[in-house]
This record gives structure tokens, sequence and C-alpha cells, in this order.
């Protein structure tokens, strides 16, 4: 008979984090304070299970960690969390992230365990639970009696904060009027901050609006406002 593996070993599972930073540079804005709300308040007795979904860049996963880190959830992580014996879960909340990518068994057993004293589950992904591609029937009714909460995609405060963030990451000190002139043309993603923000420090310069407007030009997979009728 083969031998379990300790639990410690099992669960060395990376999270997968949307939003780069710490607790500081979460900004509560109108994008996300639902899903803020709902997560400081659960899990409770209304639902022992709950899915938090959103567009890439959203925060949901940075979301996600800070509320495992408080009720002590143990972070699973997609298709890996079938390598971790569901028993050893039992009464403790877990955080599935990427959850739509773990397979139907793992699902079903991480639901039903969220059921017992001291569990719960929450989901994240991409889609809404009713979108997810499940071959099995109990499985499927489950994931569409599953609470979702919505996160969209960052506002102009979320947008601004992470810009700052991802500038004072590398010591970089914008000129007036930058953040605010990126946040208009920019994708609405961490992704796309951290990417504008490095090429704008490959230039060596220093960073000014009309820095800005000749990189955003050279980069048309960033660029999505319009220039009409501002200047540098």
């Amino acid at each position: 008979m083969t031998a379990r593996r300790p639990l410690r070993d099992q669960l060395r599972l990376p999270l997968t984090t949307d939003i780069i930073g710490g607790a500081a540079t979460f900004v509560r804005s109108g994008s996300n304070a639902y899903a803020v709300d709902a997560l400081a308040a659960w899990p409770n007795a209304a639902g022992r299970v709950m899915a938090l979904c959103g567009p890439a860049g959203c925060g949901k996963s940075h979301l996600a960690s800070a509320w495992a880190e408080r009720v002590g959830a143990i972070p699973l992580n997609g298709a890996e969390a079938a390598l971790t014996d569901p028993l050893e879960l039992e009464g403790r909340p877990v955080l599935l992230d990427i959850a739509q990518d773990a397979d139907d068994e793992t699902l079903f057993h991480l639901i039903n365990l969220a059921q017992h004293d001291g569990g719960a589950l929450l989901m994240v992904s991409r889609p809404s639970p009713r979108r997810w591609a499940v071959q099995v029937p109990d499985l499927r009714s489950r994931l569409d009696a599953v609470r979702v909460v919505a996160m969209e995609a960052p506002d102009d405060a979320v947008m601004s904060a992470i810009l700052a963030a991802r500038f004072a990451e590398r010591s970089i000190t914008p000129g007036d009027g930058v953040i605010d002139y990126l946040v208009l043309r920019i994708d609405r993603s961490a992704e796309a901050a951290a990417g504008i923000v490095a090429r704008l420090d490959d230039e060596h310069r220093p960073i000014t609006r009309a820095l800005a407007r000749q990189v955003l030009e050279a980069s048309a997979d960033l660029f999505s406002g319009t220039d009409e009728g501002l200047q540098p």
C-alpha cells in the first residue's frame, strides 16, 4: 500500500494573482465594492460555497487571497487541486483559484466537504460556474446553485492605484498628469498597467505625458483610447 504524502507536501500549490502587490494596493471602488463586502461577511449560515468571478486583471485572486489569510483557508490551484486528499481538508475553509480547471470529481468532493462544520469553499474564476463545462449531472446542479459574486474590470480609481504601485516598485516618480493620461488609454487590467510602466522604464528618460504618448502610439496592444483633442 502506498504511503500517503503529508498534507504540507501536497499543498505546495502557488496562488495565481491577477493583481500585483499587497493589501495597500487594493483600492475599494465601484468595480469591486460588492465583492469586498460579500467576502468580509462570509462564510456564514447563508451558504458555505461561493464563486468569485470577473475578467482578468480585476483583482479577484488578490481579494480571495486576503480572505484566505483572514480565515485560515487552504489554497488550492486549478487542476492541481486533484493532488490533495479531500479528507485532509475536512472542517477547513478552502480557496480554489482557477477553479474551472479542476476536474469534476475534485469539485464535487470540495463542495461536499464545505458543508461540514468549519468548512467553506471559495472558487475563483473568470467565467461563472454556470458556464463551466462539467459532465456529472449532480455537479451541474450544485454549481448552478452556488452564490456568484461578480467583480468588474478595474475602474479609474483602481487603475490609478495599480499604476502608482507599479511606478513605485521601480522607484519612478512620473510627471504631472501621467497616471491620469494612462488610465484613459490602456486596457483595464493589472497586466496592461505593468506592461506600460515597464515600457516607459525602458526608455531611461523622465516619465512625462509626451513620453507616455510616444510609447502608447508604439504599443498598439496596450492602446485602447483616443488622443483626439488632447495634447501632451
